[in-house]
């Protein structure tokens, strides 16, 4: 195994931000190798999640993008654990990186946990309509794919991230790598977006239905 050099400890904590002796210990057990020891940590920082998630994430940032002609606007809260965190470059990039998606994107919920259940059983009602008489037989297996597929379309932390052209980052692991990174918990809370006009037709239409009912043309 190749001698631990500081400048090599440096160079790891510079990529990763992760503290002098998570690095040094990462660089013996991958032997000396910044790729090797870039896994490792990534690794220990995935496993360390789930430690986190009873933590209170209090402090954050409000992430915000304004669409180029003004018409489109999507606001995200980002939380994190402390303040300082929360100052950070890479955190304040992502929370404006997600709003930027949700605008793109247009979620109607935040993660499958929010979805009402009287959604999904309609979303059931539909797929099995669309079966054929012989898929219907499988239905217990190709159900759960359909309702999974719903999920990435429709839930942001499960929607591929925008960012990503691989397609094979959703906006939950985006998350996660960042909480690797700042090493504490950070979560979206929620998100809105607002597009100018949306809706208006129907309250139109809604009107004019009201107006014919007061006027007794219907």
């Amino acid at each position: 195994m190749s001698e631990i050099s500081a400048s090599m400890v440096k160079e790891l904590r510079e990529m990763t931000g992760a503290g002098m002796m998570d690095c040094k210990k990462a660089l013996s057990e991958a032997g000396g190798s910044l790729e090797a020891a870039v896994e490792v940590l990534r690794k220990k920082g995935l496993k360390d999640i789930g430690k986190r998630a009873g933590r209170t994430a209090a402090e954050g940032t409000i992430g915000t993008y304004v669409h180029a002609n003004g018409q489109i606007v999507a606001v995200v809260e980002l939380n994190c654990e402390t303040d300082f965190v929360a100052r950070g470059e890479d955190f304040q990039e992502c929370a404006r990186g997600i709003a930027m998606h949700v605008a793109a994107m247009k979620p109607l919920y935040l993660s499958p946990e929010e979805v009402p259940s009287a959604v999904i059983e309609k979303e059931k009602e539909i797929f099995l309509e669309q079966l054929t008489p012989a898929q219907r037989n499988n239905a217990e297996k190709i159900l759960p794919g359909k309702i999974a597929k719903f999920y990435e379309e429709n839930c942001l932390l499960e929607q591929p991230y925008v960012r990503d052209d691989s397609g094979k980052v959703a906006v939950k692991n985006v998350v996660e790598e960042l909480s690797v990174k700042c090493g504490e918990k950070v979560s979206v809370r929620r998100f809105v977006r607002f597009e100018v006009g949306e809706g208006i037709e129907k309250q139109k239409a809604d009107l004019a239905s009201d107006v014919a009912a007061l006027t007794g043309e219907v």
